[in-house]
């Protein structure tokens, strides 16, 4: 959604560090930056990563005019100097990127930054907030739909988005998680994606009597008629009426209704006799659709209890991911260059899952031969080869944990994304990134797919990298 400039999109101080790096002549120093997370919300076992595209394009578009130069010029924190080059800013940098739609796992490089720093630094907060939230939706989705157990999710949470961005930006993310269609119409079109939804509440009480407004909406859209049973009694009011349209309307036509909706009440209960007396009255292949404040937990309890429930419309759990509303994702220095040489960069901290992975690095997956289920992901040192015949993981916190691990096909994860400067990679269509996201968990053992107390699936760090981590971080403390 490109309707303003974003380039004032980011935290003061990458304006501020930048016109330092400029005053110290450090402005043609190469860093690398790494974006990664280092927890899966909601205790879940798996992030599906997202939010690439929209990096691309700001990253493509990245320029500063008269308007932005000058407002940071009223500041009086920056030279002119460091305005002009403002005003001839261009990326000149590398990018590399794990694809939109790929299963992923904490501390692994989502994204490896390349360039002079002060590009570098002015992609921080746009390359976060874009990808922390989209992955943070599309991994929420995915949860929502695994549980859904085949039944189709349709993301209905756009009135309930924190701002216009969440719910456009939102939708995409909900359809790389497995979503079949969402309600906001702007993401429909942009994306063509399928726009979902029938009538709220409002269209029952316009009308004399709820039997009018079933009647008037058959009539409206008879082969796309789904109608909302619960305004009034769901039982002894809203079902007998649809039934009835049903009859009056659709059936003389050879039409067949599409669906009921329940949006309150015991779900479970409602659609278990909502079922029966469709049934009863010759409508088997009306769906019955569910909606009402759903997240995963409640999917899986409706199931478990039985609910006849085809499908479901969730809304503001899924578009806020209510339950976790903050994905943490993070942009650090890793690396920097010196007379053509990479020189590896640490952040320590009291806390041990805030030390940093050092230098330039790639992400590598382990897949069996046979069944084609990950086994293990590797974070090695960018020129390092992996054997193609054994390979030897182990823990990075009690190393002498250890598995050798045979039979196996080793894919690197990153993709080159931009090349000093100019776009090398081809961007997907949204439906192709869901698909691939679906075929993506199909290589994950169902035991890390679950909802509760997930198996934890393998980051190790090769052992090159383990060995320089623990030597930079011995250098510092001892």
């Amino acid at each position: 959604m490109d309707s303003k400039k974003l380039e004032l999109i980011a935290d003061f101080y990458e304006y501020t560090m930048s016109n330092g790096y400029f005053t110290k002549g450090m402005k043609d120093t190469v860093a690398y930056f790494d974006v990664f997370f280092r927890r899966v919300p909601d205790g879940g076992g798996y992030v599906i990563v997202a939010g690439l595209e929209q990096v691309i394009d700001f990253v493509k578009n990245l320029e500063f005019d008269e308007e932005e130069i000058d407002y940071l010029r009223t500041q009086n924190k920056f030279s002119e100097d460091f305005l002009h080059y403002l005003k001839e800013f261009k990326f000149t940098g590398d990018i590399w990127a794990i694809p939109e739609g790929t299963v992923v796992f904490p501390n692994e490089p989502l994204m490896t930054v390349r360039a002079p720093i002060i590009e570098a630094q002015l992609l921080e907060t746009m390359v976060l907030l874009t990808i922390n939230h989209q992955s943070l939706i599309a991994t929420k989705t995915s949860r929502i739909v695994n549980q859904a157990k085949g039944r189709p999710v349709m993301e209905f949470g756009a009135r309930r988005a924190h701002g216009i961005d969440a719910a456009f930006s939102g939708a995409r993310a909900a359809i790389i998680g497995g979503a079949v269609g969402t309600s906001c119409t702007l993401s429909a079109k942009e994306y063509n994606v399928t726009a979902s939804g029938t009538m709220a509440h409002s269209w029952i009480q316009m009308f004399d009597s709820e039997y009018e407004a079933f009647k008037a909406y058959a009539e409206i859209y008879p082969y796309d008629c789904t109608l909302l049973i619960d305004t009034y009694n769901t039982l002894e009011s809203g079902l007998p009426n649809a039934i009835k349209v049903f009859d009056e309307v659709l059936k003389p036509k050879g039409i067949r209704p599409k669906a009921v909706r329940l949006d309150s009440g015991d779900l479970a209960y409602l659609s278990k006799k909502v079922r029966e007396r469709l049934d009863k009255a010759g409508y088997e292949d009306c769906k019955i659709c569910a909606t009402n404040s759903l997240d995963e937990k409640t999917i899986k309890e409706l199931l478990e209890e039985g609910a006849q429930i085809d499908l479901f419309g969730v809304g503001e759990n899924l578009i806020t991911a209510k339950s976790e509303p903050v994905f943490g994702g993070v942009y650090k220095l890793v690396a920097t260059e010196k007379e053509g040489k990479i020189v590896p960069k640490i952040k320590v901290s009291e806390t041990a899952i805030k030390v940093t992975n050092p230098s330039y690095k790639k992400v590598y997956r382990f897949y069996d031969k046979e069944t084609n289920k990950a086994i293990a992901d590797v974070i090695a040192l960018h020129d390092e080869k992996i054997p193609e015949d054994e390979y030897t993981i182990f823990d990075p916190q009690d190393p002498w944990k250890k598995k050798v691990i045979t039979n196996y096909i080793c894919k690197p994860l990153q993709e080159k994304i931009f090349e000093s400067g100019k776009l090398v990679y081809r961007t997907p269509e949204l439906k192709q990134i869901a698909q691939y996201a679906q075929e993506q968990l199909e290589t994950l053992w169902e035991e890390i797919k679950r909802l509760e107390k997930p198996h934890m699936y393998y980051v190790d760090l090769s052992k090159d990298l383990w060995i320089l981590k623990n030597n930079m971080l011995n250098s510092i403390y001892f």
